[in-house]
């Protein structure tokens, strides 16, 4: 067949430079022919079966020249005819091949001579075999070396030769004008020859190699199979990957032609340091193939070259490959196959007599074309083959059993070609194993099947025979052997060990053994985690055996063994239960048993072993110590062995007289290293074993101070070693470990060379061979003086070798030393260099370093590849321009396919052609240049994903990463997201290891987003940790981006030491979802079972991880556990669940802790039972409870109120104020607001003074803070300089007066302090002092101090200042203004200077004064992304939250864009938010998880929206999220976070059960905004699944997990509580758990006005049902009086009148203020207070201004007789009594009058600050009255007054509005801005009615709310046009009242109805009647009844905007 393939090649380059011709074949053939050929075939077969035995020419005397005419005369023949019809020739032979029958008569003709003619071509070849070989014997095999020696002997000749044909050659191609066009034309067409004849058969090859090696490609699942080297090759060849291998070819062919013969080792190891040389085994055995046909899984012709070329994408094509590919095209896969196997099979046949080595070169068998013959005859024999492969001919595993030796090298080659057939014959097959490991050449077998995936338990059965080691005690226990069974059965031989003193002893005689040593201090060891399987002893209960099939025979024996006297007893002596017994056959031996059990009553127990009686070390030195005693003791007593043995040297020493002692020295070394402090943490050798950079300071510590570990662990490990020295610095190593090193010998012969045989261990001979390492260098240079000179410093070549390198560097000085050797010059070795002379002959030019092939003693190898190269280089430069593009890259293709070729034969030939080696640097430079230059993700991913594997094992042949090895491996940062869990899932375990190293080490550089860390983390935790535990600690720096699913999901790893020691390590950089989600996995294996059976140290031995389990697990932990390993639950963030439990858990159990375990509960004491602590009064221990309560009370958490009391308040000291010094009086500050005001009068201004320093950093009550001041006053005065600023938070205790009376350098100074205090401060007290500054013109310069006043500084303040302040624009654009001060700011510099509003961006926190028009100017200016994200960048940073009709602005704007989706996250949450749910519903999924986080993020615009807008919104994002079926999961409740709660009731009540009871804690920091969700929360509690419905069973425990969740409970099951539990310590527990959560913002904003009422009714329930003021149930404790810390700690709301009446005087007066401001507290219970408050006080009339101002809302219940006599003198007065709004009209005008007459002031009279602090009384004075107020002061004043919902008639509020239409005051309406109306708030109600109904739209989006609903029904409907009701925003729409909509018309209603709920794509035109939808007014109210509420108010200090 050779001849079809080329004269094809032929006539493709012909077809280059001449015209086409068309050949016309004859296709007339006759039936004459057909018949004619018939014959010619029948003849032929005839003839071969007649000559069958005359076929075997004499071919012996043929000469070469002989074969090369017949070969021409055969070519001259069929020329002509190949060429004519080579096409169709070519389709017949794709025809025979595919064995097809219909393929004409010729092609039967063509297969039939082909098969007659395979004998004398197979002869043929064989006779050309045996001429070219040499005959078998030693001088013919002679080395390599003399075809240098035969190349030099040419000498001149040779070398003229070869100058004179180069030279010739390149004279022709310069001769010819390069310029000219023939130059041109010689040049092109001699390339485009050159590129044909390679071009041609190179497709040939790569569609062969393309059908026959299937590259991986990506399949439906974006799963591939991972791909090899040659497969990465084709797979770049396909995609343009510029593979570059010209250089590597060349060494490949050297290193193939020239590799010297090695010594053969069988297993890589400490033993061989080389690998074996495979040509070497070849030898041993033919051949049988070169290439393995019997391929039945081709890739499809759409995979090859085939395809580009009939699609016509291949520019350049050979006809013949053309017409190739188009004849495959047509068959089936099926019949491709037999192409390409039948075409496999031809090339084999030829090769293969070229390749074998027979005896003399003589033919061998041949192989016959297995091609059927369509024909009747019979078709030629196919013999069988021999093996497929060399495998098969050298694993012959059968035969190693019959075999007496089996050869090491085969076991070697075996198991690293064919893994897991070596595996399934070796490893399986205990008799083979045990066969091969007697040879201690194979003793790497153990770790090799230990390692493998054969059966563990079997082989531990058949090898780890404990027994029978016991058993033969004089057959030692070789190392492999037992690290074998340590690494398979670690825990029953450590048990084993420390447990049988004789088997220890045994195992560790041999010194060889002592590194499997394992730690016996624990002994018996326990598992990480007790088994839940019960204890053997528990089945020998005698009296519960009632089944007797359940009694095995193994139970029987154990109960003998274990307990023979009860068993005598209770079994054998009852003989109706023993015959029961005997009835099973496999019990007979139990009679024997008894019938011997009475006659030989078994020895009692042996008495427990005491170390005391037989560890007696001190008398050892003096004795004899038999060695089963120092086993014995070493066992049971390690720390005082190590004490009193180890460090005792002559004792040691005597010891170690016995052999079977020697254990002792490497136990006792071990144990003196783990007492040096800081060596653990520094020599940490476990690391040094990879290749990493260590300082050389920490090599010399562990050098110095562990010299036993650090010999055995660095010196005597040659990778190590060899690492740490390529550092410079580190080569003080080399002579350290030759010092050192004794290979294992004993301590007392150390220096004699004992175990050291220099004769056995020096090959010198063999180390020009194989470099020794260096242990083994120094040895024989210690132990082999003179051998060593004579050998290694005589031998010029190995010691070139020594001095480069870095290890024995140290022979060259010996060497220089003992011999005369100095080195020659430059200028000699130049002269003696044979290359250097070579190259200078040559006249080449070679950048090569020429250094190591001119050392004395080089090989001529080295020479050759030297000389070679640079040959190579030489021609390279001097033609590579002469030849074109096209013809280089042909000739790179070709190298390519070379190389292909090459890996394929390695891969089947098992032999080592050195391609990896050379090509490696290759292929990592162009793939990096493939994924620089590709932009195509999908085919990179291609590449990493499916070539993943073999680019990692190419990149692990080097120590250092290179370049390139990190731009691969960076590669994977830049994955696609929805890519990278496909790519890194596929990636072997070695490339996730260095993504994690590159990650670590450029964590900082890569700015990988944390979806994208999480993903990674993710994939990390499912693929690949569950294949690798270890892989665990390099995930160390994701562990702070998992997510807590994937952590829960994390496998089972629990047991594994490093994997707790990381997480533990890691735990506190974590989030609580993550610690939580590690807790819970880690349950998984800790079950209350476990816990409960655990040891003492259980937390300490687990680390933090046990701070982190779920409650229901936790609360299993013993007092002693608890106590054991409190350092480190302390190291951790505990709930306060938690810490209550541990708390409790210890001081409720240990009634004697010592002061010390009190300083090491720290704060946790402060949650104990208060009687618990106090039962300690009088010890020692009291001292420090004392001081940690007193720590707790100045960290501000609240006690319980018996705790305070008892503890604190209750002491002597106490008892009289005046006698407490000053020092003490500051120890005490933190206890004085408990103390009360009754206290504070009690002590002397004096004392006061001294202690102000401690007083100021603590928080005061106004009325405690107004008496420590007025004290203060007495001694010295306030108005001094730097006296405010040291009253710190008591300023609020400071008068108004006194505020109004300061100047302004005074009240300048100390506003930086005051301004930390401004919420204490009372409204009257900021306008006073803001209203004092800004009435300076100065105050523009002292901005930066009253910036914190700035929300409460009056508008008509800021107005005069405005046209300065715009003159230092920039400085006003970083202050804290509100919007209204904003607005007026802008509008003057727009007024004047409109350019500084061009300068938008600059305007900071002015921003929000902006109007729409402006802001739409701006966005319309520039509408690119960029800059609209800047103008919302400015709104986010605004200080204040901006007005409705502003965020209104920004969303109508935007929403015209269509990248608006995409400026979500640039609007924020609060104008995100404001956007319709109409429009919020629309969103995708993605864009809805983004309004999620948003939310999440700042939750505070969440909670501000109404109840109705929140349900729907979530709702909606429920939906679009698909969570509206199904359970209600955890990750989709975390996923929600503050918005879990708000989800429909319908999905609340499917909340996952499991993850309910498991996160009680963070379930009841949420916001349950409804009884109906309240409702659900105890239904689940009170389920089965939860906490049970009997809740009369319910304990301590209980309810502190319920905790804040008990107000939930229906009425009826909150009294089947035990009145045991619900003590008044548990009750005030739950008090200050809810009011803890009410203080945050999810409870500030949480209920309304009306759920606050009804859950404060219910807790009113709970505390008077438990403590029996309800006298429900007959056995409740009489009710009691509650002490003032007690009301503190509950609310006096809760407490009867009766019990606060009750209450003591001091107690009374101490709590007065904050009954006195308890919202909650009803008519009745106000009405018998007031009148304790007048037994106490006197009348009315004789009340102080302090006790008014405490009295606040208990004033309700005074008549107005009564008011009319209080004396209300007093800002502070008159302030408590004007912010309480339930007064009714006759008691607001007693009170302004009597506030009159108290200040002796008319109302003109009356300033802004008094006027603020009369409030809601304003509403008393006359209209005419109000008309007489000041219009300024008044003006001042409405900052305040506007947000109060004034029960003022209409006529005094048009009085009050006209006030502010003064001249001096804001002026006339019409110019009223914005910024007026939002500072006028409700008194925009009293507006004229034609005045509003002129209002613009302007004017109308600064009216509040609150004012729209105040506005008369009446005049709302006469004053606003339907035109102006559409100008409403939704807020002003929900606030009209019912009332005010009964009045309005239709037209009105619709427009307010579209407000509310717009339409989308309606149009109503509101000039008239509407011309689009008609609304019904029964759905407008059904709908407006739904959506409308009044907006709630903010509780704050400074007025809203």
């Amino acid at each position: 067949m050779f001849p079809y393939l080329f004269p094809g090649i032929l006539s493709d380059a012909n077809q280059v430079s001449l015209q086409p011709r068309l050949i016309q074949r004859k296709l007339s053939r006759t039936t004459s022919l057909e018949a004619d050929i018939r014959r010619v075939i029948n003849q032929i077969h005839y003839l071969s079966g007649e000559n069958k035995n005359t076929l075997s020419p004499d071919t012996s005397s043929m000469g070469l020249n002989a074969y090369y005419g017949v070969l021409r005369d055969i070519y001259s023949v069929f020329q002509p005819l190949l060429r004519e019809g080579f096409m169709d020739d070519l389709k017949t032979l794709v025809c025979i091949l595919s064995e097809r029958h219909d393929c004409g008569v010729e092609a039967e003709l063509t297969k039939t001579v082909s098969l007659e003619l395979r004998q004398p071509l197979l002869m043929f070849l064989s006779s050309l075999r045996s001429q070219t070989c040499a005959p078998l014997n030693d001088a013919a095999e002679a080395d390599h070396s003399r075809l240098v020696s035969a190349y030099l002997r040419v000498g001149e000749s040779a070398a003229t030769i070869l100058t004179i044909l180069q030279q010739t050659f390149l004279t022709i191609f310069k001769s010819l004008p390069r310029s000219g066009t023939l130059g041109n034309a010689a040049v092109t067409y001699v390339s485009n020859i050159m590129a044909t004849l390679i071009q041609v058969p190179m497709d040939y090859v790569k569609v062969a190699l393309q059908f026959g090696i299937k590259i991986p490609s990506l399949n439906e699942r974006e799963s591939c199979e991972q791909g090899n080297l040659k497969q990465l090759i084709i797979w770049g060849m396909n995609h343009n990957v510029s593979w570059s291998f010209t250089n590597s070819f060349i060494d490949i062919l050297l290193d193939i032609l020239m590799t010297p013969e090695q010594s053969v080792c069988t297993y890589l190891g400490p033993e061989c340091q080389n690998p074996p040389n495979f040509r070497h085994i070849l030898q041993q055995a033919d051949i049988d193939m070169l290439l393995r046909c019997d391929c039945q899984n081709l890739s499809e012709l759409n995979d090859t070259l085939c395809a580009e070329i009939l699609y016509g994408s291949r520019t350049r094509m050979s006809t013949s490959v053309l017409v190739l590919c188009q004849a495959l095209s047509s068959l089936s896969v099926r019949q491709v196959e037999l192409v390409w196997s039948n075409m496999c099979y031809v090339i084999q046949a030829l090769v293969s007599p070229l390749l074998r080595k027979s005896s003399d070169c003589s033919v061998g068998d041949t192989r016959t074309f297995p091609v059927s013959i369509p024909h009747t005859s019979p078709a030629p024999h196919r013999k069988a083959r021999e093996a497929p492969n060399l495998q098969q001919l050298v694993c012959n595993y059968n035969s190693w059993l019959e075999n007496q030796v089996v050869d090491g090298i085969l076991v070697s080659l075996c198991s690293d070609n064919e893994r897991e057939e070596f595996v399934r014959h070796v490893c399986n097959n205990a008799l083979l194993m045990k066969k091969l490991v007697s040879d201690q050449m194979n003793s790497w077998l153990y770790g090799y099947c230990a390692n493998s995936t054969a059966d563990h338990s079997y082989l531990v059965g058949q090898f780890c025979v404990y027994q029978q080691w016991i058993d033969q005690p004089t057959i030692s226990v070789e190392p492999h052997l037992l690290g074998f069974c340590m690494s398979l059965d670690s825990p029953r031989l450590t048990k084993l060990i420390c447990e049988h003193t004789g088997f220890f002893i045994l195992l560790f005689s041999n010194p060889e053994n002592v590194r499997f040593m394992p730690n016996c201090t624990i002994v018996p060891i326990p598992p990480p985690f007790p088994g839940s399987a019960p204890p053997l002893s528990q089945s020998c209960h005698f009296s519960e055996w009632q089944d007797v099939i359940q009694i095995t025979r193994d139970v029987l024996a154990q109960c003998i063994r274990n307990d023979p006297t009860d068993f005598a007893e209770k079994v054998c002596a009852n003989r109706t239960f023993l015959n029961r017994l005997l009835h099973n056959k496999d019990n007979v031996w139990l009679e024997d048993h008894c019938s011997t059990a009475f006659i030989f009553p078994s020895t009692p127990a042996p008495e427990p072993f005491r170390i005391l009686d037989w560890c007696d070390y001190h008398s050892w030195i003096n004795r004899l110590v038999d060695d089963s005693v120092v086993g014995l003791c070493w066992q049971h007593d390690q720390l005082t062995f190590q004490k009193n043995v180890c460090r005792e040297t002559a004792l040691l020493k005597k010891l170690f007289q016995n052999p079977q002692n020697k254990w002792l020295k490497a136990v006792c070394a071990d144990k003196e290293i783990e007492e040096i402090e800081g060596i653990p943490q520094v020599c940490k050798y476990s690391e040094w074993t990879r290749p990493i950079a260590v300082d050389m300071t920490e090599l010399s510590l562990c050098a110095e101070r562990d010299p036993k570990n650090f010999t055995s662990k660095i010196c005597s490990n040659e990778t190590v070693l060899q690492n740490l020295v390529a550092n410079r610095d580190n080569t003080w190593l080399i002579k350290y470990c030759a010092n050192h090193s004794n290979l294992g010998e004993d301590e007392e012969n150390e220096g004699d060379g004992i175990g050291f045989n220099p004769a056995e261990q020096c090959q010198y001979s063999t180390w020009s061979i194989s470099v020794p390492n260096t242990v083994l260098l120094t040895l024989c240079w210690e132990h082999d003086h003179f051998n060593f000179v004579t050998s290694i410093c005589a031998n010029p070549g190995l010691l070139y070798v020594f001095e480069h390198e870095p290890s024995s560097m140290w022979v060259s000085t010996v060497c220089a030393t003992y011999t005369n050797r100095t080195t020659t010059s430059n200028k000699t070795s130049e002269d003696l260099c044979l290359a250097k002379q070579l190259v200078r002959h040559f006249n080449w030019t070679c950048p090569v370093d020429f250094t190591a092939a001119c050392h004395p003693g080089a090989s001529q190898d080295m020479v050759m590849h030297m000389i070679i190269h640079c040959w190579a280089d030489n021609l390279r430069s001097r033609v590579g321009h002469l030849v074109t593009p096209s013809t280089a890259a042909v000739l790179e293709q070709a190298v390519t396919t070379s190389v292909v070729v090459l890996l394929a034969i390695e891969e089947i030939q098992n032999t080592s052609l050195h391609v990896t080696k050379n090509i490696r640097i290759n292929v990592l430079e162009s793939v990096v240049r493939y994924l620089e230059r590709e932009k195509n993700f999908d085919k990179k991913r291609v590449l990493l994903q499916c070539f993943g594997t073999v680019l990692t094992s190419l990149m692990q042949t080097s120590r250092v990463g290179t370049s390139n090895e990190s731009l691969i491996i960076k590669e994977y940062f830049s994955i696609p997201l929805a890519s990278l869990k496909s790519v890194l899932s596929a990636a072997h375990i070695t490339t996730v290891r260095l993504i994690l190293q590159y990650y670590t080490t450029n964590k900082h550089t890569l700015k990988l987003t944390d979806k994208y860390l999480s993903t990674l983390t993710s994939v990390l935790f499912q693929s690949h940790l569950a294949k690798d535990g270890s892989l665990f600690s390099e995930l160390a720096p994701l562990l702070e981006v998992a997510s807590p699913v994937d952590i829960i999901t994390l496998p089972s790893l629990q047991n594994n030491l490093d994997v707790r020691k990381t997480i533990n390590s890691n735990l506190g950089h974590m989030s609580v979802n993550q610690q939580r989600a590690f807790g819970l996995w880690y349950s998984k294996v800790l079950p209350p079972s476990n816990i409960i059976e655990a040891r003492q140290s259980l937390i300490r031995d687990n680390g933090n991880v046990i701070a982190h389990l779920p409650f229901h697990n936790f609360q299993h932990l013993s007092p002693a556990q608890l106590l054991d390993g409190l350092d480190v639950l302390q190291q951790n963030n505990l709930t306060s669940l938690k810490q209550e439990f541990v708390a409790q858990s210890i001081i409720g159990t240990y009634k004697n802790l010592t002061a010390h375990d009190f300083i090491r509960l720290g704060s946790l004491s402060c949650l104990a039972e208060p009687s618990d602590l106090l039962a300690y009064k009088g010890s020692e221990a009291f001292r420090v409870i004392w001081e940690v309560i007193m720590n707790c009370s100045h960290n501000r958490l609240t006690l319980p109120s018996h705790l305070t009391s008892s503890l604190l308040l209750n002491i002597t000291e106490l008892k009289t104020p005046s006698s407490l010094s000053p020092d003490r009086l500051a120890d005490m500050a933190n206890l004085l607001p408990s103390l009360g005001a009754t206290f504070l009068l009690d002590l002397s201004p004096s004392q006061l003074l001294a202690a102000l320093p401690a007083l100021k950093a603590v928080s005061f009550s106004p009325a405690q803070a107004s008496i420590i001041v007025d004290k203060l006053s007495s001694i010295h005065t306030l108005s001094a300089p730097g006296r405010l600023q040291e009253l710190g938070s008591i300023i609020v205790g400071v008068k108004t007066e006194t505020l109004l009376m300061l100047t302004s350098d005074r009240l300048l100074s100390s506003l930086p302090d005051m301004a930390q205090h401004t919420a204490g401060l009372l409204p009257a007290q900021t306008n006073a002092i803001a209203t004092k500054l800004w009435g300076f013109p100065e105050v523009i310069f002292w901005l930066d101090h009253v910036d914190p006043l700035l929300c409460c500084t009056p508008l008509l303040s800021i107005l005069p200042r405005a046209h300065l302040l715009m003159n230092n624009i920039s400085s006003a654009a970083t202050k804290q203004w509100n919007t209204q001060q904003a607005k007026a700011i802008l509008k003057t510099v727009r007024n004047t200077k409109s350019n500084l509003i061009k300068d938008f961006l600059n305007l900071g926190m002015l921003g929000q004064g902006l109007s729409c028009q402006v802001l739409q100017q701006h966005f319309r200016a520039d509408t690119s992304p960029a800059a609209l994200r800047k103008i919302l960048a400015l709104l986010r940073q605004q200080p204040s939250p901006l007005h409705t009709s502003l965020k209104k602005c920004v969303i109508e704007e935007l929403s015209q864009f269509e990248f608006f989706s995409e400026l979500l996250e640039d609007l924020g949450v609060e104008i995100a938010l404001y956007m319709p749910v109409s429009t919020i519903k629309k969103f995708p999924s993605g864009l809805m998880d983004t309004l999620r986080k948003m939310i999440i993020e700042d939750p505070v615009p969440f909670f501000t929206m109404s109840k109705t807008e929140q349900q729907l919104l979530v709702d909606k994002m429920v939906q679009r999220l698909s969570m509206y079926t199904g359970v209600y999961t955890e990750e989709e409740f975390r996923s929600l976070d503050i918005m879990a709660t708000f989800v429909s009731d319908e999905i609340l009540i499917q909340l996952d059960r499991t993850f309910f009871m498991d996160n009680l804690d963070f379930l009841q920091t949420l916001c349950y905004s409804s009884s109906s969700k309240m409702d659900i929360v105890a239904r689940m509690l009170l389920e089965v699944a939860g906490f049970g419905p009997a809740v009369e069973n319910w304990n301590q425990t209980t309810l502190s997990q319920i905790d804040r969740f008990v107000f939930f409970l229906p009425q009826d099951r909150l009294q089947e509580i035990s009145l045991g539990l619900m003590t008044v310590d548990r009750i005030e527990k739950l008090f200050m758990s809810q009011r803890r959560w009410e203080r945050r913002v999810v409870g500030l904003h949480c209920l309304d006005e009306t759920e606050k009422w009804r859950f404060a009714q219910k807790q009113q329930f709970v505390l008077q049902f438990f403590l029996g003021f309800l006298k429900i149930n007959p056995l409740s404790p009489a009710p009691m009086v509650p002490t003032c810390e007690i009301l503190h700690t509950t609310a006096p709301f809760t407490w009867t009148s009766n019990s606060l009446t009750s209450m003591s005087s001091s107690a009374f007066t101490n709590c007065l203020e904050l009954i006195g401001h308890d919202p909650f507290l009803a008519s009745y219970q106000r009405s018998q207070v007031f009148r304790k408050i007048k037994q106490m006080f006197g009348p009315v009339s004789s009340f102080s201004q302090s006790t008014i101002s405490q009295m606040a809302r208990l004033s309700l219940e005074m008549s107005p007789e009564e008011i009319s006599m209080l004396r209300l003198t007093e800002i502070s007065s008159i302030a408590a009594m004007g912010t309480i709004s339930e007064w009714s009209n006759k008691q607001l005008v007693a009170l302004f009058t009597t506030m009159l007459n108290s200040t002796k002031l008319n109302p003109s009279q009356l300033d802004s600050s008094t006027l603020v602090a009369i409030g809601y009384m304003v509403c008393g004075a006359k209209a005419t009255e109000m008309s007489s107020f000041n219009a300024v002061e008044f003006s001042k004043a409405v900052l305040w007054l506007g947000q109060l919902r004034l029960s003022c008639s209409e006529e005094q509020l048009s009085a009050l509005v006209g006030l502010l239409t003064h001249s001096l005051a804001f002026g006339p309406i019409s110019s009223w801005g914005m910024e007026v109306f939002v500072e006028i708030g409700v008194l925009a109600a009293g507006l004229p009615d034609i005045v509003m109904s002129a209002l613009v739209k302007e004017q109308i989006d600064g009216i509040t709310p609150t004012a729209i609903s105040m506005i008369p029904p009446d005049k709302f409907a006469v004053a606003f046009h339907q035109r102006q009701i559409s100008m409403f925003s939704h807020e002003q729409a929900a606030a009209v009242t019912a009332e005010q909509m009964s009045a309005l018309s239709d037209v009105q209603r619709t427009a307010l109805f579209m407000v509310l709920m717009p339409w989308e794509d309606k149009h109503v035109d509101f000039r008239g009647r509407s011309q689009g939808l008609t609304l019904s007014p029964s759905s407008l109210y059904l709908i407006l009844g739904l959506l409308m509420m009044l907006m709630v108010q903010p509780d704050l200090k400074c007025p809203a905007t």
